[in-house]
């Protein structure tokens, strides 16, 4: 066994380390809403536990400090608002159209935008909109006062940080020689800037269900990679260790600019900073006592990192990788390369369960794979910006066979916290009960079984599952044999995935589109090419919107044939018979223009009535199921007496959290007062209803 390089840090790195943890406490504590005050006294525990220096107990209070000053955001006011801001993000674009933040006079706004709008973050912009009044709230860990919506936009000038400037000239640059961001292309902009705005958003899922999405999240890597290139381009400049250190230090503000501030980014770049400096005073740091001042510097300035999602399994990550790669142990590369990820995936697991629910088993299998082709990928595509364009081409080729690893990898085993500590024990049993290393076995069993086993649900084998997508509607039926159709896909792509993941779908017979409307058709989209589809049943004409336009023109890609049916048409599926009631005719409503489905099993019927309010309901009259699939999230735009016409033993509410008021309460009083047991997916999650 070596014993040359222990996996924890040396004494003089200890203080440092404890120093951190308390800085972390510290802060968090003090950002914890309503309970700082009450738990002052913890950070002082925690560093009379610790024994530290006096100096180090100021800092960790300075953070606790800091963090009490951090007050929450008030809402903004509803009403006009008009003026002058700097963007805070670049444009995104949403699922319901493109949005940003702006800081203003006011504060920080989130702004929704009109369509083909062109900023970047940094620009100075003029606005003029109304204040919805809503919540506070955030965008991608930015804190902000409340949404605008926008009616006249300007943009006055680009940054005026010469920083900021050159950061987007670089994220420009790296745009301009990958476009078209699609597919690997558009993860190689990930590897290298951060850049995942056209990475779809099932490819984005899937990195993660595989363990791979770190690998978009700038880190110490992609920094040394950077710095490598800097001092390449730096010359004559760049010879000697001082002078790279200076060239080092000047431009790793760019290097951060042009990632957006990734909390990611920050956690590496303080640190190599930090080391810079080292270097340029000829002081050596050690490498945990760069990654706790990096932690201490950072929370100080910033107390809301510490609940940043990113900076969490950023500096988790770093302290597995560190773990790992000084194991005592072999000395071999593939050892040591898997002592690292395991470590890296060891570290993060509690924070994907408390984040995410769930964790990937195989991920260090994964990584292994991956990380020597996004590191080739990476290399290449960083060449190819500056240099040669095909160098950057077999770049994205390399980034587009770690995109297929990842949805290849994405149905592999997910654990949570039973699964974690079955491992943590075996770890347990492993190093400190040599005379139970016997029960390794039946502990891996038991992890592979949870793992397999847990996550997955069975419907009924004849019958219908309303999904839990959210606010939106999308019912999976089952007619035996493996025969499945969807009515309708919900507003969340990734969330629909999941869920037929989650029932085993690999194919489906029929989609149907009951409308238009995005909280039906835009989780749609992201199934083309992904599942074999069958044919799609859609009658949107003369109604559409962008997630109906944008389905229409995948499915045409795809050469997935789309028909209208005519109200008595009936599909058979399997054991179940699908019917159409309805539309009658064209309706100046997309709601009341949906198609009306009854599904009949050997032992039942429901009915879907899409999003059909009280024009249609008069005309298609007294339907009669014995469950009713109720329309619009149980909006107050339903006639009472067609609901209760239906004469349903059951209703269902496919519902999720929203502004709206759905379900209206004389909905469901009325359900009940017709007989019906009312269910919402919102209370419920996926709700089966068998018919065979």
């Amino acid at each position: 066994m070596n014993t040359e390089h222990p996996a924890f840090p040396p004494s003089a790195s200890r203080p440092w380390l404890y120093c951190a943890a308390a800085t972390v406490t510290a802060t968090w504590v003090g950002a914890w809403p309503g309970r700082g005050l009450a738990l002052a006294a913890l950070p002082v525990g925690v560093l009379a536990f610790a024994r530290m220096s006096f100096a180090a107990s100021i800092v960790a209070v300075a953070a606790f400090a800091a963090s009490l000053a951090a007050t929450p955001l008030q809402p903004l006011p509803a009403g006009p608002i008009e003026g002058r801001g700097v963007m805070a993000t670049d444009v995104i674009e949403g699922r319901y159209g493109p949005y940003a933040l702006i800081e203003m006079r006011q504060g920080p706004v989130m702004v929704d935008l009109p369509p083909d709008v062109s900023a970047s973050r940094g620009d100075v912009v003029e606005i003029e909109g109304t204040a919805a009044g809503g919540a506070a709230g955030s965008v991608r860990g930015r804190r902000h006062r409340g949404p605008v919506d926008v009616d006249q936009f300007r943009v006055v000038s680009g940054p005026s940080s010469p920083i900021m400037a050159l950061g987007n000239a670089m994220r420009d640059r790296v745009g301009e020689r990958l476009h078209p961001l699609t597919g690997g292309r558009a993860l190689l902009a990930g590897f290298l800037v951060g850049d995942t705005s056209g990475v779809d958003e099932i490819d984005e899922s899937a990195m993660r269900r595989a363990g791979l999405s770190h690998f978009t999240a700038v880190s110490g890597s992609n920094v040394a990679l950077y710095l490598g290139l800097l001092y390449l381009l730096a010359g004559p400049i760049g010879i000697g260790p001082r002078r790279r250190a200076l060239v080092g230090l000047l431009g790793l503000p760019v290097f951060v600019a042009a990632t957006r501030f990734e909390p990611s980014v920050m956690r590496a770049s303080a640190m190599a900073a930090l080391g810079l400096v080292g270097r340029l005073v000829g002081v050596g740091i050690e490498a945990w006592q760069l990654l706790s001042a990096a932690v201490i510097g950072l929370l100080v300035l910033d107390p809301a990192l510490v609940r940043n999602v990113g900076f969490q399994l950023s500096v988790a990550a770093t302290t597995g990788v560190m773990v790992g790669a000084r194991w005592p142990m072999a000395q071999s590369r593939a050892a040591r390369a898997l002592a690292v990820t395991i470590g890296a995936q060891a570290a993060v697991a509690p924070l994907l369960i408390i984040h995410f629910g769930l964790v990937p088993l195989l991920s260090p299998l994964a990584n292994l794979i991956a990380a020597p082709v996004v590191a080739a990928s990476t290399v290449l595509g960083a060449i190819g910006v500056v240099g040669p364009g095909f160098v950057a081409d077999l770049g994205a080729w390399l980034a587009g066979l770690v995109l297929g690893l990842a949805r290849a990898a994405s149905p592999w085993p997910q654990i949570g916290w039973s699964g974690l500590g079955l491992i943590l024990a075996g770890v347990g049993l492993y190093r400190l009960v040599p005379r139970l290393r016997g029960l390794l076995p039946l502990l891996a069993a038991g992890v592979i079984s949870l793992a397999v086993l847990g996550p997955t649900r069975a419907g009924p084998e004849i019958g219908a599952v309303v999904l839990d997508v959210g606010q939106g509607d999308s019912i999976l039926l089952s007619g035996g044999e493996g025969r499945f159709a969807l009515v309708d896909g919900g507003p969340d792509p990734v969330l629909l995935m999941e869920s037929l993941q989650e029932f085993g779908v690999a194919q489906l017979d029929l989609v149907v589109l009951t409308h238009v409307h995005a909280d039906h058709a835009t989780g749609l989209s992201g199934l083309v090419g992904r599942i074999p589809i069958g044919r799609v049943w859609a009658r949107a004409h003369p109604h559409e919107t962008g997630a109906s336009e944008r389905l229409f023109r995948l499915l045409e890609e795809a050469r997935v044939p789309v028909a209208a049916p005519a109200v008595g048409e009936i599909y058979w599926l399997g054991d179940l018979a699908l019917s159409v009631d309805g539309p009658l005719r064209r309706y100046a409503s997309p709601n009341d223009q949906s198609i009306v489905v009854t599904v009949t099993g050997p032992n039942g019927s429901m009915l879907l009535a899409g999003d059909i309010e009280t024009v249609a309901q008069a005309e298609l009259g007294h339907l009669r199921a014995d469950v009713l699939k109720v329309p619009h999230q149980g909006a107050a735009t339903s006639d009472p007496e067609w609901l209760s016409s239906v004469g349903a033993d059951i209703a269902v509410i496919s519902v999720g959290p929203n502004d709206f008021g759905h379900p209206a309460d004389w909905v469901i009083a009325t359900l009940e007062e017709s007989g019906a047991s009312v269910l919402r997916t919102d209370l419920a999650g996926h709700v089966p209803v068998p018919l065979g």
